[in-house]
């Protein structure tokens, strides 16, 4: 059995991530340290794994976006993505080597497993050799001749014309628009001893795993000819429903009407005019059932008083209450998109911060759903997209076709054999040079 190191990001929608291949790695029978945020101590141990906090520099686990960095604010669209790169995940890495190189040197696992955000790992996989894993927690991040570059948000295109389009696209982010990042990245780098790479913005940063685990279908994710070699698509990074789950009172109101609609603005930007309020407005005039749920406790919020449709709760188990639901409308959190395509449920999705602008183009690209970009007008613009998904047939059709594919494939099971299978390539306490 192997001796894995998992490293995570402390937030939400990267825990929530790894704990289905956590739980799955130990229950075949792996030993598996888990380095993450002190919130997230009993949701790692309670997977069988040996939990280790972040000791050194800043551990934002268990705070809103807004809390933690509050320069980002203001922030949205490519502007926001290189902020939260650039400080959430690039900032916090020199520090948290620190934490994961005394783990190794105690642990000498076999393999490291992070999501793609924590440069931590990989910066650990290149100065000791030890085989590098990313489960991801987003769509696929890397370059593309047939894609533009990651942040855009734009639909792929390999004519001809499109690859050009691409190539103009990603001198312009190398260059311009992500320059800063790809300068941090650089100098970042140097602090923990290595050389620059030289490469994209998002590739330049740390070397490529050996493994890409990408929680979702090929149909969800854009062809590409040159995909990375070592990526691999293993279906969902979702578990089976827990028995903790109480029904709020309301519960029996999901059962009277004929339309279910899930509202959803993730756990982290909890900003509620950028989606919650103006959605809730949208929505209330509404022949349906309106679920909210905010991450934080709503009275945090001051959501004001609600229409009599609208039903609010800080969390719903997506298990529970996704099979209930017609729509999904949401910023764009990858998490809770898998979740409903796992379903069936179609969604319309208003993004603005981090990646979730990419995660939107790729429900509009898939026929499941429709995205909405950050601008003014949103809850105009909101209203008119729910009634048109809600009345056009193709795009739960389209979602139930997709939710065949995603429910045909066990993501953790299949991440944790491939994860398993780089493992015993190796002798036991064997380094390989950086």
């Amino acid at each position: 059995m192997a001796n894995i190191l998992v490293a995570t990001a402390p937030a939400e929608g990267h825990v929530n991530v790894m704990v289905h291949v956590v739980k799955e790695l130990v229950q075949r029978g792996n030993t598996v340290s888990w380095y993450t945020g002190k919130a997230f101590r009993e949701r790692a141990e309670k997977t069988g794994a040996r939990f280790f906090p972040i000791a050194s520099g800043f551990d934002y686990g268990g705070l809103t976006h807004e809390e933690a960095f509050p320069a980002h604010k203001e922030l949205t669209g490519v502007k926001g993505m290189i902020a939260v790169f650039r400080d959430v995940f690039l900032g916090t890495a020199p520090d948290q080597l620190r934490d994961l190189t005394a783990l190794a040197e105690v642990l000498r696992p076999d393999v490291i497993v992070t999501d793609e955000t924590t440069y931590a790992g990989g910066f650990l996989s290149e100065l000791t050799g030890i085989p590098l894993v990313w489960a991801a927690t987003s769509i696929y991040t890397l370059g593309s001749r047939d894609t533009a570059p990651f942040g855009m948000g734009l639909c792929p295109s390999s004519t001809f014309f499109g690859r050009l389009r691409n190539r103009a696209l990603k001198w312009a982010a190398d260059h311009v628009l992500m320059r800063e990042l790809c300068a941090e990245a650089d100098r970042t780098r140097a602090r923990v001893g290595l050389e620059p790479l030289r490469a994209g913005a998002f590739e330049n940063i740390v070397r490529m795993p050996s493994l890409y685990l990408l929680g979702t279908v090929p149909s969800f994710e854009y062809p590409r000819s040159d995909l990375r070699p070592q990526t691999r698509f293993v279906g969902p990074f979702i578990g089976r429903p827990g028995d903790e789950f109480r029904a709020p009172d309301w519960w029996g109101d999901l059962t009277s009407h004929d339309t279910v609609v899930h509202l959803t603005q993730g756990t982290v930007a909890n900003e509620p005019e950028r989606l919650l309020l103006p959605a809730i407005r949208a929505l209330s005039g509404l022949d349906a059932l309106v679920v909210v749920t905010t991450g934080v406790p709503p009275e945090h919020l001051h959501l004001g008083p609600m229409p009599d449709n609208v039903r609010v709760e800080r969390f719903v188990p997506y298990h529970h209450l996704l099979p209930h639901a017609d729509l999904l409308v949401t910023n764009g959190g990858y998490g809770g998109v898998t979740a409903a395509l796992t379903n069936g449920v179609p969604l319309v999705v208003a993004s603005a911060t981090e990646d979730k602008n990419e995660v939107g183009a790729h429900v509009g690209w898939s026929g499941a759903g429709v995205h909405l970009k950050s601008g003014e007008n949103l809850e105009h613009r909101l209203r008119e997209a729910v009634r048109h998904v809600l009345t056009e047939p193709r795009f739960r059709a389209r979602a139930h076709a997709l939710g065949k594919e995603y429910r045909a494939h066990n993501g953790p099971r299949n991440a944790a054999r491939l994860i398993e299978e780089l493992a015993g390539d190796r002798a036991p306490g064997e380094r390989r040079p950086g």
